[in-house]
């Protein structure tokens, strides 16, 4: 009977583990619908910018209050979950704090240092709060934010507040056991609490048993709560915690507003450029390429899958962008998580037909994203730039309009008049090519 919870645990923990594996191969296959690129060029630049924008968050303390409490949230919460590896020590051979003997003096160090970062976490989180729900600032309350979006940022701080005080009250319970019941087997003395000997009073007339079961069931309950939150991320953009290290190392290392041409629409362009060559000659194109530009997700490549399902819905992107800032439809933030609602559908659709894509009468380019939206984009590059994990929503803008000027004839008149003229006149105005240079005549 004494193996009983260590065989409760594992089985729990081999659960939880399998689900999350399962979620990650989902995730993989989804973004490998994507359309092939390379992006393993320049690795040291590749790994400078994961470490310094993914785990040094160099972005985000750029606008300095949610920069730092993000830093203390994100450190305190990766930091404090080290003790989870003592955790699942202890719950598979049905010992209690296995590291202390180890560790001596270093150990105390490191539960002090572990409560500190959980009390900052829990005042973070309140902050976090604070600025969603009583403050309301504005990013956080665009349309696209309403429903679950909305529900999903909150019970990601709920997640918080209640794992963080769980471990306090762990912690708390233990010391109590420590202080008064000194000679109580299976608790030895170890860790130093200077959050949790604050809640000392309030275990002072427990009995021993009494102690032992919130020591134990914040124990379980602390664990359990890992776990899930470990499997929610699936289904929360809180997959970014994950996410945001291949992303950044994936990122595009050319100068922001250096587009990248279509190879056959280049070659096409010398081929009329060429005074030697044949004129009725058909240009060299890729074999390979269906339709030009993208209408559906898996038009995309899969950088650009991956940057959907990275996207942390920050909304700083759409705070910056000067098209929103005027009113105009589109926001950055709703492009990325259109994609990624989009692409989770096709996802599962394939599931569901044992590997094989249904139709459903849906695609990216105008049931989730509409014209209106990919027309207002600048191309300015502010969404880009703001990104604190280096998400590019431009690209997927330029690539649903590569589709609807190439492939639709959909751009607005004032586009297509350009374009006519260019073609006609070899410039966007419309005036005849013989009569191009008259305006100097008047100088």
């Amino acid at each position: 009977m004494e193996l009983v919870p260590n065989f409760i645990f594992i089985t729990i923990v081999s659960v939880a583990i399998g689900f999350f594996i399962r979620s990650i191969n989902q995730i993989r296959h989804n973004i490998l619908l994507g359309k092939p690129i390379d992006r393993s060029d320049n690795a040291k630049a590749r790994w400078k910018n994961m470490t310094r924008i993914a785990l040094g968050q160099s972005k985000m303390v750029s606008r300095p209050i949610a920069g730092i409490l993000h830093v203390v949230v994100y450190i305190g919460f990766i930091l404090i979950n080290i003790e989870l590896l003592e955790i699942i020590v202890d719950g598979i051979l049905g010992t209690h704090r296995i590291f202390a003997p180890f560790l001596g003096d270093f150990y105390n160090f490191l539960i002090a240092s572990f409560e500190v970062l959980a009390l900052l976490v829990l005042i973070s989180v309140l902050v976090f709060w604070s600025r969603r729900n009583i403050i309301r600032i504005q990013r956080f309350w665009k349309d696209e934010m309403k429903g679950w979006p909305k529900l999903d940022a909150d019970l990601i701080l709920y997640f918080e507040v209640v794992l963080m005080s769980l471990f306090l009250t762990m912690n708390g319970a233990d010391l109590a056991i420590q202080t008064f019941y000194p000679d109580a087997s299976h608790y030895i003395k170890a860790g130093s609490f200077p959050v949790s000997q604050f809640l000392l009073p309030l275990f002072e007339n427990y009995s021993l048993s009494s102690l032992i079961t919130i020591e134990r069931s914040s124990w379980w309950m602390h664990i359990t709560g890992i776990l899930i939150f470990l499997n929610y991320l699936y289904y929360s953009k809180h997959l970014h915690i994950l996410l945001a290290f291949p992303n950044t190392f994936f990122a595009n290392l050319r100068a922001k507003g250096a587009f990248v041409n279509n190879p056959n629409v280049t070659n096409e362009v010398k081929l009329m450029l060429d005074p030697n060559a044949d004129p009725y000659a058909s240009p060299d194109t890729d074999e390979d390429v269906e339709k030009f530009g993208a209408s559906e997700v898996t038009d995309l490549n899969w950088v650009q899958l991956l940057n959907a399902y990275t996207c942390t819905e920050c909304g700083r992107c759409t705070s910056e962008c000067p098209a929103n800032q005027t009113g105009k439809l589109l926001s950055p933030r709703k492009i990325m998580m259109d994609t990624r609602d989009r692409l989770t559908e096709v996802g599962n659709n394939i599931k569901s037909n044992k590997g094989e894509f249904k139709p459903d009468g849906k695609q990216l380019l105008g049931d989730y994203i509409s014209h209106e939206e990919i027309w207002a984009c600048t191309s300015c590059n502010a969404c880009v730039e703001a990104c604190p994990v280096d998400i590019d929503p431009l690209s997927i803008i330029m690539r649903m309009r590569e589709y609807l000027v190439m492939e639709e004839s959909a751009a607005p008149m004032d586009l297509n008049n350009m374009m006519s003229n260019i073609e006609n006149n070899g410039a966007p105005w419309p005036f005849n090519q013989q009569d191009r240079a008259n305006w100097t005549k008047e100088i």
